[in-house]
């Protein structure tokens, strides 16, 4: 019973995207059910086989050492950021920092030409599978290890270039992701194992997600990639190039830091005001446990374990996964409680695992108003509810598809 409610859950969530698209006569399904069939496969090969969990983990270590490289800057300037919080990093220095090097490099290999070569023809391989314009394509694999701030930061030119329909697919897609500078962390509260397996397949799940939510057809004359400089034109000398990029990523650390700051604080006001009705149970958490509990319930349990579940899942959407790994690590680790059933484990690993929450809504909103003209801003925050759909759904797919092989 438990393994249909799973399997129909999955066709429910791909159904409540198509009720609520923008468009639903041009959902190409051929595209949907070709990316579906991939990540189903996937969920199976990362779940069942070693040689995918390590293929994943190769390269996160990758992203993580480049991390690390920006660390001994940031313990330069600013050693105490590094142990301010219980020993550890916090979240300005663990995910908004490492932009200052990120940004910068990636904008080197895209002066040089490197980065450009490799959009061209990895966007071109994805594109011919997925369906997906070319740099759509790309973006999605480029997020799944250095995520939505820094990809969208070193996208400026592209989005500069692309509609306003097309960035807002963008800001929907970066609802899904996380950080390569965090992955580290998620590994030590949460099975790792189950965390890289999550990351690939809410890459694909935001393919599908999008593409119902969104549809978009682009032209060929408008399916390219924007590169730095035009053919027959001078490139900006290479110091001042640099200058200009680490100047624009210190500028953008500075506007998603108090965007964030803003978002967290409305929650918390919130959650005040209703506790003057002195109705304590009464949160935003509690709220959206309740409004999770059906989607908890397809994903394959009871009626206990599943409301349990949406209480994680609503605290997660109004907080961030942080605070309930937290709260769940000991039992999770130690396979105790709700959490000796590992399908429980996978299940709520893979939901946790993104940045599908309030706080990410103002990250992607700060991103975009310190990257793209007015217009095209104002057209991304009028359809806030749409980013925060997809990023829920998206979760909902890749947990309900890495739970169907995990029992």
């Amino acid at each position: 019973m438990f393994l249909f409610a799973n399997v129909f859950g999955i066709f429910v969530f791909i159904a409540i995207a198509a009720l609520f698209s923008r468009d639903k006569k041009n959902i190409q399904w051929r595209s949907v059910g070709i990316v579906l069939i991939i990540e189903i496969a996937l969920a199976w090969f990362f779940t069942q086989f070693k040689a995918g969990q390590i293929a994943v983990q190769s390269a996160s270590d990758a992203f993580n050492w480049l991390v690390s490289v920006a660390s001994e800057g940031i313990a330069f300037a600013l050693p105490e950021w590094l142990t301010s919080n219980n020993g550890g990093p916090n979240f300005v220095t663990s995910a908004l920092l490492p932009i200052l090097l990120v940004v910068p490099l990636f904008d080197i290999l895209t002066y040089i030409g490197i980065l450009p070569w490799f959009i061209k023809w990895v966007g071109k391989g994805l594109a011919f599978i997925t369906g997906q314009p070319k740099f759509e394509a790309f973006f999605s694999i480029e997020m799944m290890f250095l995520g939505n701030t820094e990809v969208l930061a070193v996208s400026k030119s592209q989005l500069d270039s692309m509609s306003a329909k097309r960035n807002l697919t963008l800001a929907m897609m970066s609802m899904s992701c996380v950080t390569s500078a965090i992955i580290g962390s998620y590994t030590q509260m949460v099975p790792g194992k189950y965390v890289l397996t999550a990351i690939p397949l809410n890459i694909l799940g935001a393919i599908i997600i999008t593409s119902i939510l969104n549809p978009n057809k682009v032209a060929s004359k408008d399916d390219v990639i924007v590169t730095i400089h035009e053919k027959g034109t001078k490139k900006e000398p290479f110091f001042s190039f640099l200058g200009n990029s680490i100047l624009g990523a210190g500028k953008l650390i500075l506007i998603i830091t108090a965007t964030v700051i803003a978002f967290v604080s409305l929650a918390a006001l919130i959650n005040q005001l209703f506790s003057l009705t002195g109705l304590h149970w009464l949160t935003l958490e509690n709220i959206f446990g309740v409004i999770m509990f059906p989607f908890a319930w397809l994903l394959g349990f009871n009626v206990d374990d599943a409301f349990k579940l949406a209480q994680f899942m609503g605290t997660k959407l109004v907080t961030n996964e942080f605070v309930v790994m937290g709260q769940v690590s000991k039992s999770i680790m130690a396979s105790k409680g709700l959490f000796a059933n590992e399908h429980a484990r996978i299940v709520l690993t893979v939901f946790l695992t993104s940045f599908a929450n309030f706080g990410t809504l103002g990250m992607i909103i700060g991103a975009f108003k310190g990257l793209v003209d007015k217009e095209k801003n104002d057209y991304i925050s009028s359809h806030v509810p749409y980013m925060l759909l997809s990023g829920i759904l998206v979760s909902l797919l890749s947990a309900a598809t890495a739970g169907l092989f995990v029992w």
